[in-house]
């Protein structure tokens, strides 16, 4: 089984032997980890916990947490799920790898479709799967939004969507997933939405629905071939906590949960616990939401680029990607992701990612550095 190098250690071979200007603060925009501190009621909740670590934790999860998990989805979504149409999950990365393996272990030739670029994850699920795969292409040209063809849509068994989108912040409205549902049930693959930027939206008004939705507007309300996945990490700036779920067709489901009681990956009951109380609560996730409106704007006014609906990463033009990444490390001190780590077939040349996980006032700083190195670094 051979995987790719992750797009971090891509990073670093890039880079070795740069001496970045130490005129400037280090600075690194790669990786998707919010620079906030969780919120103190959730560490608190985990503190308190400490006690349940003498108890092995069950595969499927605490009634308590399946049941503010539920509410979340009617709070934010006004979708009513039962208990057998969701299970917790350790973050959502290992679902992800695991359940493709999974959907796909009896099918002699099995085939995957997903956005590209993409998070890396999904390629190894299908490597790990030996399963072909077709890039769903996001480019400027398609405003970033995967295109329908029928004629690979009905070969496949699976197909991953991801929107809110990393890295190219694109959304997805409603009557637009309810078309890839109708494919889902018209062609018989299962479709999954990695929904982990469903919370970053900055209007209320607009903010981002779930293939959830788009199911039972299509006519769909047991969720019949729809998968919708979502995690706490980004919403509640608490990714060490891996707390997400599945969610969707209680028949996919039911076999799933069978197979993770192989693979060991119950959350441990302390953590259960304090993403408990993060999932019930929504007004502490306006706080991180307000904090990333800000540094869009900031980006608007420093940069010129369009706000988003959602999440908090800047898909910028730049040219030769890779070398603007690199002389802008050493004369800015500053690090940006390649687009084309990101990618397959060219697809992520031209544009690095940026995540915009700091305060404002760091945020500014950086822009600046950015904006500043840009007026010498030729698209």
């Amino acid at each position: 089984m051979k995987f790719e190098k992750y797009p971090f250690e891509k990073l670093t071979e890039l880079l070795e032997g740069i001496v970045p200007n130490s005129d400037y603060t280090p600075s690194s925009l790669t990786i998707g980890e919010p620079q906030f501190d969780t919120p103190f009621f959730i560490q608190e909740a985990l503190k308190n916990s400490t006690s349940l670590l003498n108890k092995y934790p069950k595969s499927a999860g605490e009634d308590y947490l399946k049941s503010a998990m539920i509410e979340f989805n009617q709070k934010r979504f006004g979708v009513e799920l039962n208990k057998s149409q969701l299970i917790p999950t350790f973050g959502t990365r290992e679902v992800l790898f695991n359940m493709p393996q999974y959907l796909l272990f009896d099918k002699s030739e099995p085939v995957m479709a997903y956005t590209n670029p993409f998070y890396q994850i999904y390629e190894g699920a299908a490597i790990a799967s030996r399963a072909k795969v077709y890039h769903l292409d996001l480019t400027a040209q398609n405003d970033f939004k995967p295109q329908i063809n029928d004629e690979v849509l009905k070969k496949c068994d699976l197909v991953i969507l991801n929107f809110p989108n990393n890295p190219t912040s694109a959304t997805l409205e409603l009557d637009e997933l309810v078309i890839w549902v109708k494919k889902a049930l018209e062609f018989d693959f299962v479709l999954i939405n990695d929904e982990c930027y469903s919370e970053l939206y900055f209007d209320e008004e607009n903010k981002p629905v779930s293939i959830l939705n788009a199911s039972i507007k299509a006519g769909n309300p047991s969720f019949k071939n729809i998968i919708a996945l979502n995690s706490i990490s980004k919403r509640s700036s608490a990714p060490g906590l891996r707390s997400g779920f599945v969610c969707g067709d209680e028949e996919i489901l039911k076999g799933y949960m069978q197979y993770r009681t192989y693979i060991g990956c119950a959350v441990p009951l302390p953590i259960q616990e304090a993403s408990s109380v993060a999932w019930n609560d929504m007004e502490h996730v306006k706080y991180f939401q307000d904090t990333y409106k800000e540094n869009f704007l900031i980006a608007r006014e420093i940069l010129g680029i369009d706000m988003p609906k959602a999440t908090f990463y800047i898909w910028l033009e730049v040219g030769d990607e890779l070398e603007f990444t690199k002389e802008l490390y050493r004369q800015k001190n500053v690090k940006v992701l390649p687009g084309s780590f990101l990618g397959r077939n060219g697809i992520g040349k031209g544009y690095v990612r940026i995540a915009l996980v700091e305060d404002a006032k760091k945020t500014r700083e950086v822009l600046s550095r950015i904006a500043d190195f840009r007026l010498d670094f030729s698209l």
